[in-house]
């Protein structure tokens, strides 16, 4: 498997209002590889390697009906002739979802939670109970990826960053990838994460409990009516942003990302002459389920 490590960091030019003067700077996790892009591979990574050191056969994590997670677990665990099971938020859909497929293609077993169910017992419910109770040595993986092993492939991510930047942003999705950022940040620095869920409350307490610093924020304002969502402004942004910079947005985090942190710089929300560093965790695979 050919991952490109380090991801490389390049400066927009920015083609806004910018009379704060702000240096913004973009790491391209996304290109770390096609399938296991961006963050996916960071919380990812270490997990793969406890499973082949402890010669685990079996894997189960749960994830949406566009999980980025789902998908790059997916391929990881045919790679490495593991035998995947995904639980998947919601009412079972149609195989033409290009996620869904991707997955059952990898061969993961794929089953279904009310969403309900997905929230409140997603680790007491009879699925979950039977796959643990019939399949010997399971190895549970949160989703997202967030548990230890997660983070601590997170926390990495800056340890390949040389020069200085006074503000680490990336969107929130689990909160794993802003949690290793957020350990690995120096006295100087501080964490600008943006949510694409319109109540940040849940995210913030998850943080909370596993940082103790204040040197972060966690911005909600530019979710687009929720996790999920998409209008004809974020499509036009999304598409935008391509012709103007080279470089492709997914719908569900990185383009809202974007659109607020363009957003804040024309607004002068941002300190004056801030060297910005913003992650591109990749994702892209989501870009199949809309209609650009």
């Amino acid at each position: 498997m050919n991952f490109k490590l380090p991801s490389k960091i390049k400066e927009l030019k920015l083609n806004i209002n910018n009379s704060n003067n702000i240096k913004l700077f973009i790491k391209r996790e996304d290109l770390i590889h096609d399938i296991v892009s961006g963050n996916k591979w960071r919380k990812l990574n270490y997990n793969f390697k406890y499973i082949k050191e402890k010669k685990i056969k079996k894997i189960l994590s749960f994830g949406g009906a566009y999980s980025n997670h789902l998908h790059a677990l997916s391929w990881l665990a045919k790679k490495n002739n593991i035998k995947s099971f995904g639980l998947v938020r919601g009412c079972k859909l149609s195989i033409e979802n290009p996620t869904l497929s991707f997955c059952k293609k990898n061969k993961m077993d794929l089953f279904f939670l009310d969403r309900s169910t997905y929230r409140n017992s997603k680790y007491n419910n009879p699925i979950f109970k039977k796959i643990i109770k019939s399949e010997e040595n399971v190895f549970v993986i949160p989703e997202g990826g967030f548990n230890e092993f997660g983070i601590k492939g997170c926390e990495e991510i800056m340890d390949e960053v040389n020069e200085h930047y006074d503000i680490i942003c990336c969107s929130i999705g689990s909160g794993c990838t802003s949690v290793g950022i957020i350990k690995s940040l120096k006295f100087d620095q501080s964490f600008l994460g943006f949510s694409s869920f319109k109540n940040n409350y849940q995210i913030k307490n998850i943080i909370s409990e596993k940082v103790k610093t204040m040197n972060w924020e966690i911005n909600s304002e530019y979710n687009f009516g929720g996790f999920g969502q998409v209008n004809d402004e974020l499509k036009k942004f999304i598409k935008d942003f391509k012709n103007t910079y080279a470089i492709m947005l997914d719908p569900i985090y990185t383009s809202k990302l974007f659109f607020g942190l363009f957003d804040m710089i024309s607004k002068n929300k941002l300190p004056k002459d801030s060297r910005i560093l913003v992650l591109h965790t990749g994702g892209l695979q989501g870009l199949q389920g809309v209609n650009l």
